[in-house]
């Protein structure tokens, strides 16, 4: 039996579904972790870009202060990893050979998917199909 992952990477898919329901970042983590456990919970850097660009591409102004908001408090309540030179090289790595067997994925979901297998984490999405692509990655449904 493997040992349970020590981190959790959370999709943009997890955090725009639980936005829209009206959760704050701190509900968020909470039904995270009583679902998961008392792990880490984290955050790529890619996930703030599509969380940013879905705020702007906001028509009302309030609400796109009000996503932006939600993105800073998550920003700063959850560790957000950037893309290293590693998760990079292991991004590349990972995208060319895969696509030499035919398989393609979003550019921000390789990136995603990199870091928490960089981490060693899993990656908690909406998004399993395509998650589930990448070769190694643990893929969390909530």
């Amino acid at each position: 039996m493997e040992p349970a992952s020590v981190g959790i990477v959370l999709d943009s898919s997890v955090i725009i579904a639980a936005e829209r329901r009206g959760h704050t970042v701190r509900e968020i983590l909470e039904q995270v972790k009583a679902v998961q456990g008392d792990i880490e919970i984290a955050v790529s850097v890619v996930t703030i870009a599509e969380l940013v660009h879905g705020a702007y591409r906001t028509k009302a102004q309030a609400q796109q202060q009000q996503r932006l908001e939600f993105v800073d408090r998550l920003s700063s309540d959850v560790p957000v990893h950037p893309v290293t030179l590693d998760i990079a090289r292991l991004a590349g790595r990972i995208e060319g050979q895969q696509e030499a067997i035919g398989v393609q994925f979003a550019f921000e979901d390789l990136l995603i998917g990199a870091t928490a297998l960089h981490l060693g984490y899993d990656v908690a999405t909406l998004n399993v199909r395509d998650f589930q692509r990448i070769p190694g990655l643990s893929v969390i449904r909530l």
